[in-house]
């Protein structure tokens, strides 16, 4: 057997070339698509999968899921309420038909109520909702014609989530 030599060069490449699978990955942060402080209706995108989003709730905020598809269990986003939601103003987030929630809300500041188990194509954000709330969500099940999405919410006020 001979040996087997390996150079300087050769192992600061190998920790380069691995460096980027030490390190943990960075989430994508987007501050400009429902943070403008004005009204806001957009449809996410499969591309925007693993995004969090910064809501500024000054205007009504309406965020369309995507389009049903198999493609699209695991996508997953996140959101929080950076500006409360304005009086007489909501943040909605919205269904096509056949997709579901299936959510739990969590009210903080000293209120007991979690709810679970809640199903409907909408959840709502009231006016009035401070700063900090939060919503995850993640397709769980999607088969082009039905979905269920689970969903998590905190905030102060009692989200709902309906038809």
């Amino acid at each position: 057997m001979g040996t087997k030599r390996v150079g300087w060069a050769r192992i600061r490449s190998l920790i380069n070339e691995n460096q980027n699978q030490i390190t943990a990955p960075k989430l994508k942060v987007d501050n400009t698509t429902l943070n403008t402080g004005a009204a806001v209706t957009t449809t996410l995108t499969a591309a925007q999968g693993g995004t969090h989003f910064n809501i500024d709730g000054t205007g009504d905020i309406i965020v369309n899921m995507p389009a049903l598809s198999a493609s699209n269990v695991g996508l997953h986003y996140s959101f929080l309420v950076t500006t409360a939601v304005g009086g007489g103003k909501t943040v909605t987030f919205v269904h096509p038909t056949g997709g579901d929630w299936a959510g739990q809300i969590f009210l903080y500041g000293g209120a007991s109520y979690p709810t679970s188990d809640i199903l409907g194509n909408t959840i709502t954000l009231i006016a009035s909702t401070a700063a900090n709330a939060r919503v995850s969500m993640m397709c769980v099940v999607d088969t082009g014609t039905t979905a269920i999405w689970q969903c998590t919410i905190s905030a102060d006020l009692l989200a709902t989530i309906a038809n």
